[in-house]
């Protein structure tokens, strides 16, 4: 299955990036990641940025928020 192929480049690792989720026990945040892209970013310009980085890694990071609001959103009763 392809989301858990790219979801495995995602980890969590207690002495890196202070537990934080990273890519491929890098020290790049998911998070920060995010923000770039968030920011205006493409993942072109991420990869010339990063050249140790692949298209998956980013991908991945953008199927990790979708996961994580869809078990966020499981967890909120719904407006009255």
């Amino acid at each position: 299955m392809m989301n858990q192929s790219l979801l495995s480049r995602i980890t969590i690792n207690p002495n890196i990036g202070h537990g934080k989720p990273t890519i491929r026990n890098k020290r790049y945040l998911v998070e920060s990641m995010l923000e770039y892209l968030a920011g205006g970013d493409t993942i072109d310009d991420l990869l010339q940025t990063f050249p140790d980085l692949e298209r998956e890694d980013l991908q991945a990071c953008l199927l990790f928020a979708v996961e994580t609001i869809h078990l966020k959103s499981a967890n909120l009763a719904a407006a009255a």
